[in-house]
C-alpha cells in the first residue's frame, strides 16, 4: 500500500511526496548534511516525515523551515528526473537513501539546482504546484529519531 511511502498517486500524495524533498533539503542545509531522512507515509491528507534528529525543533526553527520550503514552492522550480549510474550519481552528491536497495542505474530527482535525490516518483513537474507548506506537528519516535507531520495544497 505505501510503496515508497507513498499511500497512492493522487494529486494531492504527488505534491506531498515532491515536498518531502523540499524538506530534506531545508532540514539539511539547516542543521548539516549528517541529518538523513529515516522514513515517510505520504498520503492526500498529510505527509509524514522520519529523520535523525536528538531534539524539538523549537518553534522559531519550524517557521524557519515553513519559510524555507515555502520560498522554494514560490520559485515554482522544475522538477525532473535523469537515469543514470549508480556511481554518477554519488558523484552528483544525490541524497541516497537506504545504500542496499540500488541497482547499477538509479533514478535521480532534481528540483532545479537545489535538490537532488535518488527517488522512484512520481513528483509534480513545477514546485508551484504544491501551492503551499505547513508542519502541523512533531513527534520524538524514539533515541535520536524525530517525526515531522505536513500538509500541503491551498
Amino acid at each position: 500500500m505505501f510503496r515508497g511511502g507513498l499511500a497512492d498517486h493522487s494529486e494531492k500524495t504527488i505534491m506531498g511526496h515532491t515536498a518531502t524533498h523540499l524538506l530534506h533539503k531545508a532540514l539539511r542545509d539547516m542543521f548539516g548534511e549528517q541529518l538523513h531522512q529515516t522514513g515517510s507515509n505520504i498520503t492526500s491528507e498529510r505527509v509524514r516525515f522520519d529523520f535523525n534528529f536528538d531534539r524539538k525543533l523549537e518553534d522559531s526553527e519550524i517557521a524557519e523551515i515553513e519559510k524555507t520550503v515555502n520560498e522554494k514552492i514560490q520559485e515554482n522550480l522544475p522538477v525532473h528526473f535523469e537515469i543514470m549510474p549508480l556511481q554518477k550519481a554519488k558523484e552528483l552528491d544525490a541524497i541516497g537513501l537506504f545504500d542496499a536497495k540500488y541497482q547499477e542505474d538509479v533514478k535521480v530527482y532534481f528540483i532545479a539546482d537545489y535538490s537532488k535525490e535518488f527517488c522512484g516518483g512520481p513528483h509534480v513537474n513545477f514546485t508551484g504546484e504544491i501551492k503551499k507548506f505547513k508542519i502541523i506537528k512533531q513527534e520524538n519516535i524514539g533515541h535520536g529519531q524525530r517525526r515531522i507531520y505536513c500538509v500541503v495544497g491551498e
